[in-house]
């Protein structure tokens, strides 16, 4: 009898023993915190500072204009289920994520919530208004230029942001978010040391761009943007604007047009034929072209395409 129950026995205890390590497993991935971003940029610095502790995803994509993006069904259903929402603040988003969220019904990511980050939050903010706005001047936005990512100084703050949203929900994982987090800004600091070698030999070279979407960019590394081929942001350009802006880049010498992968390349294609000037297609976000993944790589790419153009137009 002990010969024929053996078996069942160890096959009981086998049984037992993969119940507790698929509770076990399915324990630690629900454990993950859901993280959701507006934009990639935020998916990505998110993603470095939460480690192993959290799943991301952004709504957006990289070559989307994330002033415009569509709200999907599947948005709601993602949002309804995060522990955190990382939006850019400044009213990059006003356009479409507020539907979103009152469709969602979750109250972890409504507006103060715990689980709620404006990645803006202690970033200085370039070109905020000091006079009335009124629709005659474009998309102005009146809390200042939401594209700061562009600047990865800028991108060390908004991971101090991230780092402390998440120690606030999730305070068992501190010690890996603060890991993570002087990680980042430590490889951040050596390639922005890296990045401004390599771009010195071009400060003050004249650019001029589609949007003001480069604007953090240019000033972190000394470019002098000359005119946009917006005339105002968000209007598109007349001929008369198209006419002057060629003027004024022949007169200056401009040699780079820096446009955004979301915009038809069309005009900028004919300003280049008038002057002479290289048409970059520049990422602003991660995941804007196939070759940047990660946050470093944006600028990484971005400036490798300025520099040979820049050093081929001497």
């Amino acid at each position: 009898m002990k010969a024929t129950r053996t078996p069942h026995i160890w096959l009981i205890a086998v049984v037992v023993t993969l119940g507790v390590l698929t509770v076990a497993i399915g324990t630690a991935t629900a454990q993950r915190l859901r993280v959701i971003t507006s934009t990639p940029d935020f998916a990505a610095i998110a993603t470095e500072v939460g480690g192993d502790r959290v799943d991301v995803l952004s709504l957006a994509k990289g070559a989307q204009n994330p002033h415009f993006v569509d709200a999907r069904p599947s948005f709601i259903v993602e949002l309804n289920k995060a522990d955190m929402l990382i939006e850019g603040g400044l009213e990059l988003e006003v356009g479409w994520l507020p539907p979103l969220l009152l469709a969602a019904r979750n109250s972890k990511i409504q507006p103060n919530a715990p689980g709620r980050v404006v990645a803006a939050l202690n970033v200085p903010i370039l070109e905020v208004p000091t006079f009335r706005i009124d629709r005659s001047m474009g998309d102005v936005h009146p809390a200042g230029n939401p594209h700061f990512t562009l600047d990865p100084e800028n991108g060390k703050i908004v991971a101090e942001t991230i780092a402390d949203a998440l120690i606030r929900i999730d305070p068992q994982g501190t010690a890996v978010y603060q890991a993570n987090l002087e990680r980042f800004k430590n490889t951040l600091d050596g390639k922005i040391q890296q990045w401004e070698a390599q771009m010195e030999p071009f400060r003050g070279a004249k650019v001029v761009s589609y949007h003001k979407s480069y604007n953090y960019f240019i000033e972190r590394f000394g470019l002098d943007l000359v005119g946009t081929v917006e005339p105002k942001p968000g209007v598109p350009p007349s001929p008369a604007h198209i006419e002057a802006l060629t003027a004024l880049m022949k007169a200056q010498g401009v040699r780079v047009v820096m446009l955004e992968p979301y915009y038809v390349r069309a005009l900028p294609d004919v300003i280049s034929r008038e002057t002479g000037a290289q048409v970059l297609v520049l990422p602003t976000m991660v995941g804007g072209v196939p070759e940047v993944q990660t946050y470093a790589d944006l600028f990484q790419y971005n400036i490798n395409a300025l520099t040979s153009a820049l050093r081929a137009g001497q």
